[in-house]
């Protein structure tokens, strides 16, 4: 039952009637159909779209790199695919400490004030992209700050698997992380769209003109063509502003699970303290990564970050020591590498594709009058802002269906089967991107490419699903938010991973070498599947 107004009272001020609620037994049927239902179904319905827009502004640097190309900003290649590399790092990374929220801070108290955080680098990204003369540093900044929109993946399904039963953990996870995960899909096709209209008028300031040609899900714009890439941080204020509101005044903190989030200023301090270990580890991470390389500054980040949080005094210290149980279970692990096949091939390519689109098709192999070969500019490359939304689209669609399924024949049936299909694509697809690569006319080879990537992205998402309904069973309600949120945050790294790899095999003339890896890592999945829940006497039958 919700609180008084007078107990509302004690514990901080501003805060809405209801918002705590102290009885919550979503396993007793009666009380799940006669209240549980409807406060689980708004919070969820509040929570997709806030997580959305969080991924917006997370994976924004994809397009926004591929049109700072465009546009002529004075930046090699390299360091664009850094850019999207950082924001990758820092969304990662801040899934750490979010996975530990929810029972520190509460719900509703976290989803609120993450989702206003990120109006921080959209307003910041817009003023930087006004002007090309900006440091490149300062990019750099907005970037790890935009990891933020990352970080709030890992609080919001901890949190919304506290609000629904075991039975309907898949439908639960797979439609907010679904649902959630539209954030890229919408981020891929609505940047185009408003960088082509001075939607603010003079307050967003003033237009640049292409140096090369771009395109939209509408057509190709030709080099020349008026351009405001600053609508492209701009736009995600006009729905971070209202999603904060409705967060605050419709959500809920469940006591059960959050026994003292404090009041909401506690709470927040709470928030952002945890926040910025992350933003500390990432911060040595960017620098490790430059100087050490990216297989180094992956552990030292994680390791970090885990370490920072151990020392954070206060009554947060013991909540932390207890959740970090879950280290202990052997399923965290297993589970965590599952997550990572099927997130983190979701998120990584979604972050590396539009750059790849851009230069394995943007160019092509020329020959000489003397047979000399090299690599010239096709005037006729397909646009990267054209295609790159559709496999995250497909991915994102279908991850709901995938928690369904899992729902009706078992969770790790659905990766066993996923897993064989990403071995295949991911092989074939390297193929296809070494022939693209070296050849006279990569246009030819385009349509299988994109065939191949969505084959990925479906499956990924799928597998999204299956996962999700895996870790809703094998662990328990006070478990299984955590586990969700370190999940999440590893396989998060692929967002960082990828760019990373696909950039550095295709300044290498190699690209085809970063998709078998991923092959053969997908291949490891498949037996860690069948190892731990298919084969006869697994620890936990097909969850």
């Amino acid at each position: 039952m919700a609180k008084s107004s007078a107990d509302i009272g004690k514990l901080g001020a501003g805060r809405p009637k209801n918002a705590d609620i102290e009885h919550w037994d979503i396993e007793n049927e009666q009380f799940w159909e006669q209240e549980g239902k409807k406060v689980a179904s708004r919070n969820l319905w509040i929570s997709i779209p806030s997580l959305l827009m969080g991924f917006a502004v997370w994976m924004m640097w994809g397009m926004i790199t591929t049109q700072m190309q465009n546009l002529g900003f004075p930046f090699a290649v390299d360091q664009l695919f850094m850019l999207t590399a950082i924001a990758g790092l820092a969304g990662a990374t801040l899934r750490i400490p979010a996975s530990f929220m929810i029972r520190i801070a509460g719900g509703r108290n976290t989803v609120f004030l993450t989702t206003a955080l990120l109006m921080i680098p959209a307003f910041g990204t817009g003023v930087a992209l006004m002007n090309p003369d900006t440091p490149f540093w300062v990019f750099q900044t907005l970037a790890l700050l935009s990891g933020i929109g990352g970080g709030n993946f890992a609080a919001s399904m901890s949190n919304i698997s506290t609000f629904f039963p075991k039975k309907q953990q898949g439908y639960a996870l797979g439609m907010n992380a679904g649902l959630g995960n539209f954030g890229v899909t919408t981020m891929q096709i609505l940047i185009p769209l408003v960088m082509t209209v001075g939607i603010f008028g003079a307050i967003a300031g003033g237009s640049m003109e292409l140096t090369s040609a771009s395109g939209t899900l509408i057509g190709r714009i030709e080099a020349g063509t008026p351009t405001w890439i600053q609508n492209a941080g701009f736009i995600w204020l006009v729905f971070l502003v209202p999603l904060a509101f409705l967060g605050w005044f419709g959500m809920n903190n469940l006591r059960p699970i959050t026994p003292n989030p404090g009041t909401p200023l506690q709470a927040f301090g709470k928030i952002l303290g945890l926040y910025g270990v992350g933003v500390i580890a990432t911060v040595v991470g960017i620098v490790t990564l430059q100087w050490l390389g990216m297989w180094v500054a992956l552990p030292v980040t994680i390791l970090l970050t885990l370490a920072l949080m151990r020392l954070i005094p206060g009554e947060i210290k013991p909540n932390i020591q207890k959740q970090f149980a879950i280290f202990s279970n052997k399923h965290t692990w297993s589970m965590t590498v599952l997550y990572i096949l099927t997130f983190g091939s979701f998120i990584g390519f979604s972050a590396a594709l539009p750059l790849s689109i851009n230069v394995i098709f943007g160019n092509m192999m020329e020959v000489a009058a003397d047979g000399s070969v090299a690599r010239v500019v096709n005037p006729n490359g397909p646009s990267a802002l054209t295609w790159a939304w559709i496999g995250p689209f497909v991915g994102a669609l279908i991850r709901p269906i995938g928690g369904w399924i899992s729902d009706k024949v078992g969770g790790s049936i659905v990766t066993q089967v996923i897993s064989v299909v990403m071995v295949v694509a991911s092989a074939v697809t390297g193929y296809v991107m070494m022939l693209a690569y070296n050849s006279t006319d990569p246009n030819s080879y385009f349509a299988l490419f994109m065939l191949l990537f969505v084959i990925l992205f479906a499956a990924s998402g799928i597998g999204n699903g299956s996962t999700f309904r895996s870790i809703g069973v094998i662990f328990d309600a006070q478990q299984k938010g955590p586990v969700l949120g370190w999940t999440s945050a590893v396989a998060a790294y692929g967002a960082f991973i990828a760019p990373v790899v696909m950039g550095g095999q295709i300044r290498a003339g190699t690209p085809e070498l970063a998709m078998y890896g991923f092959a053969i890592f997908y291949a490891v999945c498949l037996v860690i599947n069948w190892w731990f829940y298919l084969r006869p006497n697994a620890y936990v039958k097909n969850p």
